[in-house]
């Protein structure tokens, strides 16, 4: 018995198990933004990374960005910029990502970030609005951002959850794309394929859903596809749904048809399990899953 327990008269026992040290860490920059252009870069292809940015840590991200040789421009803002921890079981692959909430991001901030990227839609091909909002912020805020470029008729790709996927559902991007579960939760419809066809039914022209490990399924108005790979990669899953956007917005920005787009999201999403680090994926892996990815036509 412990001196605490015994002063307050109990019988507890306490047992301790001893547990392995971590076997490896590493440290980079991420971010569902920096994770698609980084493979997005790998993958031959130029973008931008639009931001907010503050502190310590905005200003390692800031490093970083220049050392990757990354094209930014982030927005200073008075908090600091959040932190977040991955924990992958190297015996399962399963992972535990532990996110810090962030700073509040006042009104004034999110303006000056949603002016940056209305400057600079008119050169681009594609904008990708992919995570959560800052708290300060209203649900609405990927919507307004999804917004910008339907107004300015640029494609755009929505990678979010919650309300804040059906607020910009309604806005009618080109692609959203959610997991299973998010569909299920935004939507209270737990096939996939029907909760995918609900959304395009809110305004969404494409709902890209990932199924995991068993691949990915596209529903639109008038098709259903889904590309499954024909052989499991073990590794590190965290990043491996940005590797896949960032495919899909590749496909989207040269008009690729939509088997194209699922194959190669599909085989760098499998590359990116195969590499430790979120944002990168091997290239070797993704050369010969381009070949073991089997399209389906469901419609």
């Amino acid at each position: 018995k412990c001196q605490v327990c015994r002063d307050l008269g109990a019988d507890v026992a306490v047992n301790y198990r001893t547990t392995d040290f971590v076997k490896a860490a590493r440290e980079a920059t991420s971010g569902k933004g920096i994770n698609v252009s980084r493979v997005l870069a790998s993958l031959g292809y130029e973008s931008l990374i639009l931001g907010l940015q503050g502190g310590n840590v905005g200003a390692a991200i800031e490093a970083d960005l220049i050392a990757s040789q990354l094209p930014y421009e982030l927005v200073p803002i008075v908090g600091q910029t959040r932190r977040s921890v991955g924990i992958v079981d190297r015996s399962t692959g399963d992972a535990t990502v532990l996110n810090e909430a962030g700073p509040d991001v006042s009104g004034e901030e999110w303006e000056r970030l949603t002016q940056t990227v209305a400057r600079h839609l008119p050169q681009a091909s594609t904008l990708v609005v992919s995570g959560s909002l800052p708290p300060g912020i209203g649900q609405t805020g990927v919507a307004e951002l999804a917004q910008l470029a339907v107004a300015a008729s640029v494609p755009v790709i929505v990678d979010t959850s919650g309300p804040s996927l059906l607020d910009a559902v309604a806005v009618g991007p080109d692609v959203v794309k959610p997991n299973a579960h998010e569909i299920a939760s935004a939507t209270g419809i737990h096939d996939p394929l029907e909760g995918a066809a609900a959304l395009i039914e809110r305004g969404a022209k494409a709902v890209v859903v990932s199924l995991g490990a068993d691949g990915m399924c596209v529903v639109t108005a008038d098709q259903t596809l889904r590309a499954k790979p024909t052989r499991t990669i073990s590794g590190n899953p965290t990043g491996a749904g940005d590797a896949g956007v960032a495919a899909l917005a590749a496909g989207l920005a040269f008009s690729n048809s939509w088997e194209d787009r699922l194959r190669q999201a599909v085989a760098v999403s499998a590359a990116a399990v195969a590499h430790p680090l979120a944002g990168s994926f091997d290239p070797d892996v993704y050369e010969s899953m381009l070949t073991d990815v089997l399209v389906e036509d469901l419609s």
